[in-house]
C-alpha cells in the first residue's frame, strides 16, 4: 500500500511538472513536411493541420460563394497571427440485420483555430490552440451508439455522438530553437500525437473506429484530458515520444480535469519509438511501436496496458498501403488483439481518397466476456465537391459480429457530408 502511495506520489509530480512547463512536445527536427505547413507526426485533424489541409483542397468544382469571407479570415490572420476555421458534418448510417436499432444519423459544428500571440511570423512563435464542438443526433440513436445496437463489439464514428456542447482542444504551443521544437500543454486530444497515421481521421478518413487510432485495441482517453508529454528525433531516422494525461477527463466539464488530477490521480500514459527515412518524410513514411498504460478509473474501468504498432509508406504521390495492430491486457478496450491492413489511393492531389482496409479483431473479455472473434471490411471514397463541400460514401461488411451470435454477418453503409470554411 505504502509503495502505491508512493507511486501515486511521484506520478502527480511528473504530471504536474509537465504540465506546468508546457512540455508536451510533440513536433521533431523539422516542423514542415512535403504537404508544405503540416506540422509533423501530428494527426490531420490537429488544428493547424486541419486548417492547412483545407486551404489546399483541391476541389472538381472551384466555387467563389464564400472567397470574400475567407480573404477576410485570412487578412485578419495576416494582421493579427488569429487563424480560425469553421465546419459541420453530418453522418447517416444503416446496417443491413440488427436486433434492435438499424440506423442512427447525427452531426456536429465545430470551431476551431489558433492564435499566434508570442513572436508572430518568427521561428519561435507561440499561440494558442483551442477546437469547440457541438454534438447532436438526428435519429432515435446517434451514429456511434449503432455498432453496438446491431451487435457489433466495436462503434461506428465515435465522434458522431449525443454530448451535446463540449470541448475537444484548448492548449499552448510555444515552438522553441528555430523552430525545430515545440512544446503544448493544456486540455489535449491525445489522438492528436499518439499512433498517428493518415487515415485514422473520424471526418475525413475511415468510418471505423478499428482502422482509426490504437486500432481499438488502446484504452485512450477522452478528449479535452489535461496532459503533457514530449518527443524528439533521437537520430536523424529514430524518434520518440512520451506523454501521461488525465484518464477521467470529460469534455463536457473540461475543468473539472483539474480536480481529478490531483484528487484522483488516474493517468493515461504512453511511450512510442519510430522510424522514418527522413525528417521530411515522417507523416507519411513512418513505422513506429506504441506501450501505453492506463490506471483504473473513478467509474471502475480496470487497470491494464497494450502495445501497439504501426508501418505506412508513401508511393508514388498515390497510394498508401499500411499495417496496424495492437495488444491490450486488461482495461477498457474494444478489443484484445487487433490487426489491421488496408491501403490508401488519392487518384487526383487533395481531391479526395479511396481507402480500403480489412482487420481482425478478438474482443476484450473484459469489456465483451465470451464474446467470439469478428472480421471487418470497409470501404469509403472521399470526394471533394467544392473547396467548402466533400462527400464520403462508405460500406463495411462485418463477419461474424461478435454480439449477436444469431447473425453470420453484417452490412453497414455510410454516407458523410462535411462543410468546412
Amino acid at each position: 500500500m505504502q509503495k502505491l502511495k508512493t507511486y501515486m506520489y511521484i506520478e502527480k509530480i511528473i504530471f504536474l511538472s509537465l504540465l506546468l512547463l508546457t512540455t508536451a512536445v510533440t513536433v521533431w527536427a523539422e516542423e514542415t513536411t512535403s504537404e508544405g505547413d503540416l506540422n509533423a507526426r501530428l494527426s490531420t485533424d490537429q488544428v493547424e493541420n486541419r486548417i492547412a489541409l483545407d486551404k489546399k483542397a483541391n476541389p472538381l468544382y472551384e466555387s467563389r460563394l464564400l472567397n470574400p469571407l475567407r480573404k477576410w479570415r485570412d487578412g485578419m490572420a495576416e494582421k493579427t497571427g488569429f487563424n480560425w476555421s469553421i465546419d459541420y458534418s453530418a453522418l447517416f448510417m444503416g446496417v443491413s440485420d440488427s436486433p434492435s436499432k438499424d440506423n442512427g444519423s447525427g452531426g456536429m459544428v465545430r470551431f476551431f483555430g489558433f492564435w499566434d500571440l508570442v513572436n508572430r511570423g518568427g521561428p519561435n512563435k507561440g499561440s494558442l490552440n483551442w477546437k469547440v464542438e457541438h454534438r447532436h443526433k438526428y435519429s432515435d440513436i446517434p451514429p456511434s451508439a449503432l455498432g453496438f445496437e446491431s451487435g457489433y463489439a466495436g462503434i461506428f464514428e465515435p465522434p458522431f455522438s449525443n454530448q451535446g456542447s463540449r470541448l475537444t482542444n484548448l492548449y499552448w504551443k510555444q515552438y522553441l530553437a528555430e523552430g525545430k521544437w515545440a512544446a503544448v500543454g493544456g486540455f489535449l486530444d491525445v489522438t492528436d500525437f499518439v499512433d498517428v497515421y493518415l487515415l485514422a481521421s473520424p471526418w475525413t478518413g475511415f468510418n471505423n473506429f478499428v482502422f482509426s487510432t490504437g486500432a481499438a485495441a488502446m484504452d485512450l482517453p477522452n478528449d479535452a484530458t489535461l496532459g503533457a508529454a514530449a518527443g524528439g528525433m533521437i537520430t536523424q531516422n529514430l524518434y520518440l515520444q512520451a506523454g501521461i494525461a488525465d484518464a477521467n477527463a470529460d469534455p463536457t466539464d473540461p475543468f473539472d480535469g483539474f480536480d481529478s488530477v490531483v484528487d484522483d490521480s488516474d493517468f493515461f500514459k504512453w511511450v512510442e519509438v519510430g522510424f522514418t527515412p527522413g525528417q521530411d518524410k515522417i507523416y507519411f513514411d513512418n513505422l513506429h511501436v506504441t506501450l501505453w498504460h492506463v490506471d483504473e478509473r473513478v467509474n471502475g474501468t480496470p487497470d491494464g496496458w497494450g502495445l501497439n504498432a504501426s508501418w505506412q509508406t508513401w508511393i508514388g504521390d498515390k497510394w498508401l498501403p499500411f499495417v496496424r495492430g495492437g495488444y491490450t491486457d486488461d482495461s477498457g478496450s474494444l478489443l484484445e488483439k487487433s490487426v489491421s491492413v488496408g491501403v490508401g489511393y488519392q487518384p487526383v492531389p487533395q481531391r479526395g481518397v479511396i481507402g480500403l482496409g480489412f482487420n481482425w479483431g478478438e474482443p476484450n473479455p473484459v469489456s465483451f466476456p465470451g464474446a467470439d472473434d469478428q472480421y471487418t471490411t470497409e470501404l469509403f471514397w472521399r470526394y471533394q465537391l467544392t473547396s467548402e463541400l466533400a462527400v464520403t460514401p462508405s460500406l463495411q461488411y462485418i463477419r461474424d459480429p461478435a454480439l449477436n451470435p444469431d447473425e453470420d454477418s453484417l452490412w453497414a453503409f455510410g454516407l458523410r457530408v462535411r462543410l468546412a470554411l
